[in-house]
């Protein structure tokens, strides 16, 4: 089922307040995207939803229950995290550090079986990494250690997938396979999947519902075609700009004015 909620949530880093009284339903089955400036909380919810970060106050749930009263493993084979700068043991090949998604299975006795083989495979052909298994990840470029992170998550196989900022280090069209990868996996398996973007447009693309944040508060949220307008991206960004169709998806596409983009300097 995978449901996730947060209620009044306040999140800190010490007497640091990041994220105040804010309240979240996950959309169960659906892709979010929390975009926002720098700073403003984004991956901080992320933490706290996925109970990397205590609250302050207010409780996160998942299917109901208080998430920090489940057991660490029960939450593992439900919610899959892709943190924003994961580290791996030195020296780790690619296989090894994929196959670490499926220690929530294991439990105490069951050891590694060819279902976990085919799960990594399955993970590593995904993210097109495969040709990458027997290589350390030490010596990947920054975009190869990415996809390859992106695997490990996959080869969770959970429900729910929280992922921030999956598109860090990757060209262009890596970002579009990345994306399109994680939309399959929502139309074809049910995967409820939240995302930290920093592309507002690429967000407006791919995004059911979407999530804008300033000072660790919810803007606006709902589909891009209602949530993203001029008003929104200057509250939000502090940003100039025009809203205007995308002219291949129809989703809103966000044209920034610089004082340079005037027909003054054209």
């Amino acid at each position: 089922m995978g449901e996730l909620r947060g209620h009044d949530l306040s999140l800190a880093y010490g007497s640091r307040r990041v994220v105040s009284d804010l309240s979240i339903d996950v959309p169960t089955g659906r892709i979010t995207v929390i975009v926002g400036a720098n700073a403003c909380g984004k991956s901080t919810l992320l933490r706290g939803l996925a109970r990397l970060l205590a609250p302050e106050s207010g409780t996160v749930t998942l299917d109901g229950r208080d998430i920090h009263s489940l057991p660490t493993r029960t939450v593992a084979l439900r919610l899959g995290l892709l943190p924003q700068s994961p580290a791996s043991p030195e020296g780790i090949v690619v296989a090894d550090l994929v196959g670490r998604g499926r220690y929530p299975h294991h439990g105490w006795f069951r050891r590694h079986t060819t279902g976990d083989d085919e799960a990594v495979a399955r993970a590593l052909a995904a993210t097109d990494t495969t040709d990458l298994a027997a290589r350390t990840v030490d010596e990947l470029s920054g975009g190869q250690r990415q996809r390859v992170w992106i695997a490990m998550a996959l080869a969770q196989e959970t429900d729910l997938l929280l992922l921030d900022e999956p598109t860090s280090f990757l060209d262009v069209g890596h970002q579009v396979e990345v994306l399109d990868l994680l939309t399959d996996l929502n139309h074809t398996e049910g995967k409820t999947i939240v995302l930290v973007l920093h592309d507002l447009n690429l967000a407006c693309r791919y995004a059911d519902h979407l999530i804008a944040m300033k000072d660790g508060r919810i803007v606006t949220q709902g589909p891009p075609a209602e949530s993203v307008t001029e008003q929104m991206v200057s509250t939000v960004f502090g940003m100039p700009s025009q809203v205007v169709p995308d002219p291949v998806s129809g989703t809103p596409m966000v044209v920034p004015i610089g004082r340079h983009h005037t027909r003054e300097y054209a």
